[in-house]
């Protein structure tokens, strides 16, 4: 099943975010992000779309980034027990995770090479955030350490985002 994504914020979410829901909202959306389903907007636009609509401040950006970290923390281990519990062929039967048969192999191979690394690593790169997820819900790989991993992965990730955006605004305020 494919769904397409979008390049920008939809006005529904536009509305949502800049409500005084705003940062709960987010808060939903990062957990969507990490168990994979958030389907309507890509990921790298979660947080600056957050910091645009919400605000700027340092206090609000904190607040935006820790919230991201913590949701995306909760879905990726909810998605991590998932695959714990149901297994490989679950997850290849339900479609709902964007892997199939050959992407998974793949990324087992890179969890299998680099080991519990690959978990902080991935989650800080674009367009293979979260894959490490099943592998390691696959794995042996202790529940603690993923929950560990997962979060500095994902504040790199956040804070990236974060600091891109600002600074982006910095440049186009020149």
């Amino acid at each position: 099943m494919l769904v397409a994504q979008l390049s920008e914020t939809p006005s529904w979410l536009d509305a949502m975010l800049t409500s005084e829901l705003g940062l709960l909202v987010l808060f939903g959306i990062s957990i969507l992000e990490g168990i994979m389903l958030l389907r309507f907007m890509p990921s790298e636009l979660v947080v600056p779309s957050a910091l645009l609509l919400i605000g700027s401040s340092i206090p609000e950006v904190v607040a935006i980034v820790a919230l991201a970290v913590v949701g995306t923390t909760i879905g990726q281990t909810v998605l991590f027990y998932i695959a714990r519990r149901g297994g490989r062929e679950y997850l290849l039967q339900k479609g709902w995770v964007p892997l199939n048969e050959s992407r998974l192999d793949r990324v087992d191979g890179w969890f299998d090479r680099w080991g519990v690394l690959a978990v902080p690593v991935t989650n800080t790169m674009l367009f293979v955030r979260g894959l490490l997820t099943v592998p390691a819900g696959l794995s042996d790989m202790d529940g603690r350490v993923f929950v560990v991993l997962s979060a500095i992965g994902s504040l790199s990730f956040q804070t990236i985002l974060a600091l891109l955006y600002l600074l982006a605004g910095e440049v186009i305020a020149l």
